[in-house]
């Protein structure tokens, strides 16, 4: 016969399961402040700012560990860990060749873009320093477009993003000047 406390404990256990199972892009655990799993790397990622018509939400840019030009994958994830709203390309197959890396560096200059498009939508990641200006300015976020419209909107990063580059200009298109 099973006691009642083990029945409770069997049946919180379950309730546990069904609320922390809920996937997102995989089964694995994600990084700290990130959409990226474990065995990941974070190519870019952030929390951004929450604005009048969007909550508080995390853009990350993940690799596989394996990226190159050959194998591997890229994928951007926007939403929040367990309940990702958005993830491109869905199919982790070829992904590099939906990426466009470009940047641009100079004394007092750097700045970063990587550029993507899903349906009639234009995604830029951005990672922009300016010296230059005083103070100078430092920004991180994703702007997104739709050709025809007039305005762009312009998600910025809440604190300074975490972000490695270092393996996109071996792996991606080049759109610009290094």
């Amino acid at each position: 016969m099973i006691k009642s406390s083990s029945i409770l404990a069997l049946t919180f256990f379950l309730a546990l399961v069904s609320v922390t199972g809920e996937k997102s892009s995989s089964s694995q655990v994600q990084q700290t402040n990130s959409l990226c799993d474990k065995d990941e790397h974070i190519v870019f990622s952030c929390a951004l700012k929450p604005t009048t018509k969007v909550p508080a939400k995390i853009v990350s840019l993940c690799a596989s560990k394996d990226l190159s030009k050959e194998r591997g994958y890229l994928q951007y994830r926007f939403g929040l860990p367990g309940k990702i709203e958005l993830e491109f390309p869905k199919n982790r197959e070829a992904t590099q060749k939906n990426f466009h890396y470009n940047h641009y560096f100079r004394f007092q200059v750097d700045l970063t873009e990587i550029n993507f498009q899903i349906d009639d939508y234009q995604y830029q990641i951005f990672d922009n320093y300016n010296g230059e200006e005083k103070p100078a300015l430092s920004e991180q976020g994703v702007n997104v477009t739709h050709p025809g419209k007039s305005k762009d909107v312009t998600y910025v990063c809440r604190s300074k993003a975490k972000a490695d580059f270092s393996t996109l200009p071996d792996v991606l298109e080049h759109e610009g000047n290094e």
